[in-house]
């Protein structure tokens, strides 16, 4: 029994750069239990700091990509002498650190999500910089049905999807399925689920060729510009691009395609 729950975050490394984590749950749905988020934020943490890593990938085993979180931890918190309310408040501000973590993460984040991803497992398929499902997946935010509107989860997908389609999954708990999912932008693409990880694999490889400061400066900057307004965005980028192209990559990725030929990266 230890071993398993030991085991319910599996992190593998792959050639490229490329860092596996697999929620390795699927008897509790690979649901966002304290123990799965704690070893979570931890993986995510220590990929952002090291220079070897290039791209983060995550995963998972089952039918089930990740359910959100677990509903038997947050009736047991119920027994607690003030009906759980530090409890969930200490929950949610933990799960949305990790969201906020995955979006920091100085390196991209690909979800690959094969299965259903439903309440803050679909929170976390939108945290993530790109996804890519097999066409089987299915998404939702249900909490409307049990009486726990997905509150936090609305902010990931409220920044992803438009305000329609947001509330159309935020009112009816519906589950919409791959292609739907596509065409709302809360993943950019799928594929058949027997070909789903060599496909996202071939995603991530593609980035990894890149030079990993600079992506680490744009997907920084990608995040900050999008909370500011029109000018203050422009303001903003133009001394971003401007710290860039002083960068010695910036000097080498311009050189090299001038003669024509592949960058030498620095940071490689």
């Amino acid at each position: 029994m230890k071993d398993s729950i030991e085991n319910i975050l599996l992190i593998s490394s792959h050639d490229h750069g490329i860092l596996r984590l697999t929620l390795n749950d699927p008897d509790n749905k690979n649901a966002l239990s304290e123990l799965m988020m704690s070893k979570f934020t931890k993986a995510i943490s220590e990929a952002s700091k090291d220079n070897s890593v290039k791209v983060v990938v995550i995963a998972s085993t089952g039918d089930v990509f990740c359910s959100g979180h677990n509903l038997k931890e947050i009736n047991e918190a119920r027994k607690a002498n003030d009906g759980g309310e530090s409890y969930y408040l200490e929950l949610f501000k933990s799960c949305s650190s990790l969201m906020q973590l995955i979006v920091n993460c100085s390196k991209p984040v690909i979800a690959e999500v094969n299965g259903i991803a439903t309440a803050a497992g679909c929170q976390l398929v939108a945290s993530c910089d790109l996804a890519i499902s097999s066409h089987s997946a299915k998404f939702a935010t249900p909490g409307v049905n049990i009486g726990l509107f997905c509150s936090t989860p609305m902010v990931a997908l409220s920044r992803n999807v438009s305000k329609k389609d947001s509330m159309k999954m935020l009112l009816t708990g519906e589950m919409i399925n791959a292609d739907e999912a596509k065409r709302i932008s809360l993943i950019n693409d799928f594929a058949p689920e027997k070909e789903l990880t060599k496909s996202v694999m071939e995603l991530a490889e593609k980035i990894s060729k890149k030079s990993a400061s600079i992506v680490s400066i744009g997907k920084e900057a990608f995040y900050k510009q999008s909370e500011l307004n029109l000018f203050d965005a422009y303001e903003y980028t133009s001394k971003v691009m401007t710290e860039n192209t002083l960068n010695e990559n910036a000097k080498e990725g311009i050189d090299a395609f001038l003669e024509k030929r592949d960058p030498n990266w620095r940071d490689m």
